[in-house]
């Protein structure tokens, strides 16, 4: 008997928690999502490169999402046995609770160990393939890499403004450039219009201006000068510019662990400061167990007997995991600023939510009832109330 309750409480797990993925999901990529169809419709790059870009960016939201999803199902499926009593019937049969959370202990397994493959290699992965693919779209369709009203410094020695883009022609108006390519001979052009064109054999970018004017510091002659051109050419080396992005200090985001894990030694051994470094680090350990402590609160929570099931389930999912990830920024900002250990600060969530949910395990086990709960049920009936009275009072 008990193999058939566990099947059937892990089906019961099963769809609330690809509900909840999907939603959760949906919602944080919303801004992303109307970016990309913007680079489609108005910029004109190829939907399948967009589509590469998407695929690049769900592990970061996914690592998140997972999580969130699994605390989701967990409370609205136990919620869902305990308001038709089936919960009453499993504990008359001779099942305790802590009989009946197996199903659950491998839920929250598998959602762990797919978080900590999406935190160790699938967010470095894709954050690496994110970069590597903008900067094609650079190639294929340089000004779909120019932001308008931005300074942009993607080239190396070179910031580049534009007032604005026209999204059908790709040309620039009121264009600014710095250009610090040569320490000893520094300019700054500014032209009424700019164009990008492209060469996919060289693997340059050469941005033409029209109608403008150079003003030159030339610091070898200590002399100032103004030049004013019909056409002027600016090459930008893609080639340079990656080159430029390696030898940069890399995004911790980007790092494989043991990468991560060598940096970290590098700079401590040299006396340089790893804020970030150890930040990212212990955020990609501690973050797959926020699986774990979300089953071991989310179980009692879900059994407490209530009106609203998917009502109260999903508002106390929200609240939780509002509190979880608020202590989980607070403490990655001060670990990055060296205000508080990184260990204490990315590991103090996980600490907070093992105590809570020991204690709430506790109550469920002795059968005793969660007064914030209680509290809970009282507002989501008030509210239900309000609703009906005003419905009611509207004309039909």
């Amino acid at each position: 008997m008990g193999k058939i309750v566990h099947r059937y409480i892990f089906r019961e797990l099963l769809i609330p928690f690809l509900f909840g993925l999907s939603v959760f999901t949906f919602v944080l990529l919303i801004a992303r999502l109307l970016r990309l169809i913007e680079l489609v419709v108005n910029r004109g790059v190829p939907a399948t490169n967009v589509l590469r870009i998407f695929a690049y960016i769900v592990p970061a939201f996914l690592e998140v999402t997972v999580p969130m999803a699994m605390l989701l199902a967990i409370i609205v499926a136990f919620g869902r046995l305990s308001a038709d009593s089936e919960m009453v019937a499993f504990r008359s049969s001779g099942l305790s609770l802590y009989q009946l959370i197996t199903p659950v202990v491998i839920f929250v397994t598998l959602a762990g160990v797919f978080t900590a493959g999406l935190t160790l290699w699938g967010r470095p992965w894709g954050n690496r393939s994110l970069r590597s693919a903008l900067f094609e779209i650079a190639r294929t369709r340089a000004s779909a890499g120019i932001r308008q009203q931005v300074f942009n410094d993607e080239f190396p020695g070179l910031v580049i403004y534009a007032e604005e883009i026209d999204a059908t022609t790709d040309v620039l108006h009121h264009v600014l450039i710095s250009d610090d390519r040569d320490e000893k001979q520094r300019n700054h052009i500014f032209a009424r219009e700019g164009v990008m064109l492209s060469d996919a054999a060289t693997e340059t970018v050469t941005l033409r201006l029209r109608d403008g004017f150079i003003h030159t510091s030339d610091a070898r002659r200590g002399t100032e000068y103004q030049t004013e051109f019909q056409t002027y050419d600016v090459s930008l080396d893609l080639r340079r510019a990656l080159a430029g992005s390696q030898d940069r200090e890399r995004d911790p985001k980007e790092m494989a662990l043991a990468e991560l894990r060598d940096t970290i030694a590098t700079k401590q051994a040299a006396g340089t400061p790893t804020g970030l470094e150890s930040a990212e680090y212990h955020r990609r350990i501690s973050l797959p167990f926020a699986c774990l402590v979300f089953g071991l609160a989310a179980v009692p929570l879900g059994i407490q007997p209530a009106r609203g099931v998917r009502a109260r389930g999903f508002a106390v999912s929200v609240v939780l995991i509002f509190f979880y990830y608020i202590l989980l920024s607070a403490g990655q900002a001060l670990a990055e600023q060296r205000l508080l250990p990184a260990v204490v600060g990315l590991w103090l969530p996980n600490a907070v939510f093992v105590l809570f949910g020991a204690y709430l395990f506790r109550q469920a086990a002795r059968e005793r009832g969660i007064v914030p709960l209680e509290w809970l049920d009282g507002w989501i009936a008030r509210v239900r109330t309000r609703i009906a009275a005003r419905l009611r009072a509207e004309p039909s």
